[in-house]
């Protein structure tokens, strides 16, 4: 190795170290909870990480041999182990997940009672809900910062909660419902958020290690492969606030994997169970279709129709918990969620047209996505999907990172920026103009990656109508 090569290596781990040191300041001193908080330190910080790790990975991309593997690992355990060090910043919904896991170890269904039912009393942790306090005033008083005000379903006491939603019952499928009892049955009710954080930081590692030994195997290059290991996007959302979403990931990493070596019937049984974690891997489906085909379809229905089964059987179509009530609080039934397309087709129309839109995508997934390595047609599917749907929730584009490290297409991080942003600064025109920046880049890259005549590529090879005129 010469001496510009340890130099860089010198640099890229200074980088990550710092990457670390300024993940843990953000999770220690910053978050969304307090009423009033200025958002603008957390948004700083944000971008700062952001900015380190784009200049991280091009320094990376100067570096060759065994390096590149023990810099990605490195950086990924030192960046997530970081992310551990307080509870989570910015979500509070890895505290259902734990109650959830609490309830099914005490033999109850999840979906059967709402946190706020009076007959779970005696399974209540503390640090979920701590007793009312009493002020000066003599009123009770719910005191915490992660703490809000609900009551019970039955006596309407006051309850103190950690938990969002306290009056509705779980969302989550049956795969995610397994995982939080496991978590929980491993470590009991008592600690608090770092079981799930070590679940997280394991399965990014897991997922990191499997995308550098899938990458080898492919020919792909092992540098992309910190497109997911350092990612601040990783660190936050699949470690800090634990989102199940990462549980999903791994999966369909897994199943893509499976799949694109025609080992299809299990890769389709991992596939369903990644749906069955949070229902959106289906959108990594579409590309695997011509190779899968029906096994891969009949796999993934029965891997995760099994995984409803025990719940079925205890809740009935209580199993479907507080979905419906979802898409309806999240403005998906009339259409005020999607950033971009309800500039041109306000409100209920905006569902059709996104809808037309994302069929299209997926016909020219299905069709065009080279089957020994799909993954460039699930980027398309799944980072097209979070532009036109423009979620709050910037933890769903957990399922587009690791797409992107295995096609290098470094243009669709502009994708979870842009929704960080959205959930940072809850801003309509802000989140119209980031996305719609996105749009262009993606576009303006894509095209340059093609190369010259692109465009006049494309349209003639899509078969135009004749006119009547002209037969």
């Amino acid at each position: 190795m010469g001496e510009d090569g340890l130099v860089r290596i010198i640099l890229v781990s200074g980088l990550l170290v710092l990457s670390a040191a300024l993940t843990a300041f953000s999770v220690l001193a910053l978050d969304l909870f307090e009423p009033g908080r200025d958002r603008v330190q957390l948004v700083l910080v944000t971008s700062a990480l952001w900015l380190l790790f784009g200049l991280a990975w091009w320094l990376l991309r100067r570096i060759n041999g065994t390096a590149v593997v023990a810099l990605v690992l490195a950086g990924s355990a030192l960046i997530g182990g970081a992310a551990m060090v307080g509870p989570p910043n910015t979500s509070t919904d890895s505290a259902r997940y734990a109650w959830d896991g609490i309830v099914q170890n005490n033999g109850i269904s999840p979906y059967a009672f709402t946190p706020a039912d009076d007959r779970l009393d005696s399974l209540r942790p503390d640090w979920l809900f701590p007793a009312p306090q009493t002020t000066a005033a003599g009123t009770e008083a719910c005191v915490g910062e992660r703490i809000v005000r609900a009551h019970k379903t039955e006596s309407d006491e006051l309850l103190c909660s950690a938990l969002n939603r306290t009056a509705v019952p779980t969302i989550y499928p049956p795969a995610s419902e397994i995982f939080f009892a496991v978590v929980r049955f491993l470590t009991g009710p008592e600690p608090t958020y770092w079981p799930l954080q070590l679940a997280g930081l394991l399965m990014s590692l897991g997922t990191t290690v499997m995308l550098l030994v899938g990458m080898r195997r492919r020919g792909l290059d092992l540098r992309n492969a910190a497109l997911w290991a350092w990612c601040p996007l990783v660190a936050t959302e699949a470690i800090t606030n634990s989102h199940v979403d990462m549980l999903g990931v791994i999966f369909v990493v897994a199943a893509v994997f499976l799949v694109s070596t025609k080992k299809v019937w299990r890769g389709g049984a991992l596939l369903g169970i990644a749906i069955g974690t949070k229902l959106i891997p289906v959108l990594a489906a579409p590309a695997l279709l011509k190779r899968g085909g029906w096994r891969m379809v009949s796999a993934s229905v029965l891997s995760f129709a099994l995984l409803y089964v025990p719940y079925v059987l205890a809740t009935g179509i209580g199993v479907l918990g507080y979905l419906p009530g979802y898409l309806s609080e999240e403005g998906y039934q009339d259409g005020s969620r999607f950033a971009l397309v309800s500039l041109v087709a306000p409100g209920a129309s905006a569902i059709i047209v996104a809808g037309l839109i994302l069929s299209v995508v997926a016909v020219l997934v299905i069709v065009k996505t080279d089957q020994n390595r799909p993954w460039v047609g699930q980027l398309v599917m799944i980072g097209a999907t979070l532009l036109v749907l423009s979620p709050r929730y910037p933890w769903y584009a957990l399922l587009l990172l690791p797409f992107v490290a295995l096609s290098g297409r470094w243009e669709w991080l502009l994708v979870p920026m842009a929704l960080t942003l959205r959930l940072l600064v809850p801003s309509v025109p802000l989140t119209q103009a980031s996305i719609a920046i996105a749009v262009v880049v993606i576009v303006a890259v894509s095209l340059h990656r093609a190369g010259p005549g692109a465009v006049k590529r494309m349209l003639a090879g899509i078969r135009w109508p004749t006119p009547a005129s002209a037969k």
